[in-house]
């Protein structure tokens, strides 16, 4: 699998940089550690900026090329979750409860891969805007990094990002034109009727039935108010009520989640879920409160910047190791905020067989970092033009 001939040399810095990451993991905004240790190897690297504190710990570098030309945004997430590790890993987490179970880690460790070799080499034309995001599996921390005004302040163009895939073969790329992931809302309905004795229900009102049914009324907006053929899932993940068999409870809670990948569909299964709730809480004589929360937005790559970002993939992976029109997923991502404010691509990298993300034995492949670091170089030196007969630049046709 070819990787350009200087990142392979110093790749086990990279496997250094990730494994400490790894062992220490940080949640949501609170990647203090993490920022300053990105910010560190940043200065050794030797950039030409450094901001820190966007979005409370993101951290921005800037790299200058030989002269004038593009400005390209590349990202990587720094957060980790709240998840009891069971890797087994000498690199384990040292945070009982934390772990990077989706290999933030690793993006980092990529990103700053090709921050050393862009700062070496400096064979592009323009400027590279390196974003180290926190807050990515909570708040979304992408979304706070737009309203800082990130694209503005350095002048962004272009934006792109690289995940690590567990379900492809090592060393292969996927991305499309169009969404790749889809819309997030979150639920939560609150029914209340009147509690009591079990023995009597006809002195109560009880909500349970009315959950019941409810439950079973919402999957009739996938299957009777949406195309068959249109992407959406929704899942009720959550039912509680009562906690003795002879009580009939006051309330039951239900919540869950809403995939979606249209706008227009979004926004029917919002309106549908309220108008099911209104009328079963009715039929049933309980109240009904309902918080919807709309979440990340769908992560929809712009079609010519989709097409660069794989063309630039065949250069590392080769043709047989693109897929240039993969299969959207119902996951969430907010580097959709980014996508919105600037034309650019999520592009996914194949780490091998393992554990699936979000799992607790799930391990960033050390050995897919080279790739990554040279597909997000070259993306800058193909976007940017690249000096002409540079050596560190060469790929090397060896297996890292």
């Amino acid at each position: 699998m070819p990787a350009l001939n200087r990142i392979a040399a110093f790749a086990p810095d990279m496997t250094a940089w990730r494994r400490h990451l790894h062992a220490h993991p940080e949640l949501g905004l609170a990647c203090h550690d993490t920022a300053a240790f990105v910010a560190a190897r940043l200065r050794e690297i030797g950039v030409d900026e450094i901001h820190e504190g966007l979005a409370e710990t993101g951290v921005v570098a800037v790299i200058h090329g030989t002269g004038p030309g593009p400005v390209t945004g590349l990202r990587a997430d720094m957060d980790a979750l709240p998840i009891l590790e069971e890797t087994g890993a000498d690199w384990a987490s040292t945070v009982p409860g934390r772990m990077h179970a989706c290999g933030h880690d690793g993006h980092t460790a990529m990103l700053l891969g090709a921050a050393r070799y862009l700062a070496e080499t400096r064979a592009f034309r323009g400027t590279a805007v390196l974003l180290f995001q926190p807050a990515e599996e909570t708040i979304g921390g992408g979304r706070l990094m737009v309203e800082a005004g990130v694209m503005e302040r350095f002048g962004i163009e272009e934006v792109y990002a690289i995940h690590t895939d567990p379900v492809t073969p090592l060393g292969r790329f996927s991305t499309r034109a169009g969404p790749i992931m889809a819309a997030v809302d979150d639920f939560e309905i609150v029914l209340t009727g009147q509690g009591g004795h079990a023995a009597r229900p006809d002195a109560c009102i009880d909500p349970i039935p009315a959950a019941l049914a409810l439950g079973q009324a919402l999957q009739t907006i996938v299957s009777r108010n949406a195309d068959p053929l249109a992407g959406i899932v929704l899942s009720l993940t959550v039912v509680e009520a009562g906690s003795a068999t002879n009580v009939i409870p006051e309330r039951a809670r239900l919540a869950g989640t809403v995939r979606t990948f249209d706008a227009r569909l979004r926004d029917t299964a919002e309106r549908r879920l309220r108008e099911i709730v209104a009328g079963q809480a009715a039929s049933y004589g309980v109240t009904a409160h309902i918080d919807y929360d709309r979440s990340y937005p769908p992560t929809v790559n712009h079609a010519e910047q989709a097409g660069f970002a794989a063309d630039v993939a065949r250069e590392v992976a080769g043709a047989a190791g693109v897929d240039d029109d993969v299969a959207p997923v119902m996951g969430a991502e907010d580097f959709s905020y980014m996508l919105e404010a600037r034309p650019g691509a999520y592009v996914k990298l194949g780490q091998g067989p393992g554990a699936s993300v979000h799992h607790p034995k799930f391990d960033f492949n050390d050995e897919a970092a080279p790739l990554g670091a040279t597909f997000l170089a070259r993306l800058i030196e193909r976007r940017h033009g690249t000096a002409a007969g540079c050596s560190a630049g060469r790929i090397s046709r060896g297996q890292h």
